[in-house]
């Protein structure tokens, strides 16, 4: 049985989806604080190809289809929170304004690269935004042809490992036009396009960057107790005493072990009041997984960003496992442990070796070997869409597990979100 359930109702929904040839992907977009705020919406025609390169009529059904999926099907606030999403309109898209999204208040029209300001554009663009969506231009050049398009324009998206025109910049600010960089790679180019007055950021700079804006002995504290939870959850036995005792240390952590377990994503009759209550319906996997999760969630700003990817990462390993009658919890548990370098800011050689893991573990994640390291080496091939020579039925099965699993991690950040919201929380009995 997996660890992790979600409704019934989305279960339905996405085994009746028809994404045998295609699968939609999340890239994120921060904030100046590195807060995650929005993210972009991204088709992937990976039965043939390992990135989405299309045609104009092709990418007019690109988009019919991630809206389909990520609107209709799934929902965006199951998919993505309360976060925005962005998403690519072709020309042809933007002049059928009827078939965008809805939601508008919550949805950024991105207009591509390709499409030039002529008169019949530039009237739908300004039916798009009276209807509410915000207009981003996708990989802006200022030319003679694309100037018009300043006028019905929120927000310009620059190209980070172009050269920068800063005269062009200057003129986007005077106009109160949101900068955002795309492809930053590290925090040095972050840092730079930070200081010409960009406020939204996009690409892998925050999978190495620095733990900002937390003290030094909260994240000694946050990193000593993941490695002593990380140590007894791979345990063969792990006792349940020996869980509840780390746990117990973080009131918030207790509370919020004690909210989920009482949430609507189980269906016990009755009220959990205690934390041993909580570890025996959870289960001491799935409690330390989400135990994980928040400490991991207060070890910094750069932390918070990577979860989603770590938690979605880990909960397609093990639905994958069981699918396959395989161990879910050791696939999860390999499945975070994939990330726990980059979350930590540690190498994760050095992690292996101070947390002494079984060999099974060890050899999956150093080596991508056995059973477990192979399932993690495919999830991490269909994240990179390098997925060249799948046939369909495969693409299909992991792009429905990627689905359930973005929605799991979303739901399970929100709550962690909604504590930070109150920034306290009541202690709890144990």
């Amino acid at each position: 049985m997996a660890a992790y359930n979600l409704t019934s109702s989305f279960e339905s929904n996405v085994s009746g989806t028809h994404l045998q040839n295609y699968c939609i992907a999340l890239q994120p977009i921060c904030d100046g604080d590195l807060k995650h705020v929005a993210d972009e919406l991204l088709y992937r025609d990976s039965a043939n190809a390992s990135s989405a390169s299309l045609t104009d009529a092709q990418a007019v059904e690109a988009t019919a289809r991630v809206c389909n999926i990520a609107f209709y099907e799934i929902g965006a606030s199951q998919l993505v929170g309360d976060r925005k999403l962005y998403v690519n309109a072709p020309r042809d898209w933007l002049l059928r304004p009827e078939l965008l999204p809805p939601e508008p208040a919550r949805v950024v029209i991105e207009v591509l690269e390709t499409v030039v300001g002529d008169e019949e554009v530039l009237a739908s663009l300004r039916k798009i935004r009276e209807m509410g969506f915000q207009v981003a231009l996708d990989d802006f050049v200022l030319t003679d042809a694309t100037r018009p398009l300043l006028d019905v324009a929120h927000i310009i998206k620059i190209d980070a490992l172009e050269a920068i025109d800063l005269v062009a910049i200057e003129l986007y600010r005077a106009r109160g036009l949101t900068l955002l960089a795309e492809k930053v790679e590290d925090m040095e180019a972050f840092e730079r396009f930070k200081s010409l007055g960009f406020s939204l950021f996009q690409g892998y700079f925050y999978a190495r960057a620095q733990v900002k804006d937390v003290p030094s002995g909260q994240r000694s504290n946050n990193r000593a107790a993941l490695l002593h939870l990380l140590a007894e959850l791979q345990r063969g036995e792990p006792k349940i005493r020996a869980i509840e005792r780390i746990i117990a240390q973080d009131a918030a952590l207790t509370f919020l072990l004690l909210r989920y377990a009482n949430s609507a994503m189980f269906h016990y009759r009755g009220a959990i009041k205690t934390l041993f209550q909580a570890l025996q319906l959870l289960g001491l996997k799935r409690a330390g997984s989400l135990a994980l999760t928040m400490l991991l969630a207060n070890h910094g700003p750069a932390c918070m960003l990577l979860l989603s990817r770590a938690l979605t990462r880990a909960s397609m390993c093990e639905r994958l496992a069981v699918e396959h009658g395989g161990d879910g919890d050791a696939a999860f548990f390999v499945g975070i442990l994939s990330m726990m370098g980059e979350l930590l800011g540690q190498s994760l050689h050095e992690l292996l070796h101070e947390l002494r893991l079984s060999p099974e573990i060890e050899a999956a994640l150093a080596e991508r070997s056995g059973p477990l390291g192979q399932l993690l080496a495919s999830v991490e091939t269909f994240e990179a869409a390098r997925m060249v020579g799948w046939p369909p039925q495969r693409v299909e099965q992991f792009n429905r597990t990627w689905l359930q699993s973005q929605v799991w991690s979303t739901q399970v950040l929100a709550m962690i979100g909604q504590d930070e919201a109150a920034n306290a929380a009541p202690p709890a009995a144990v």
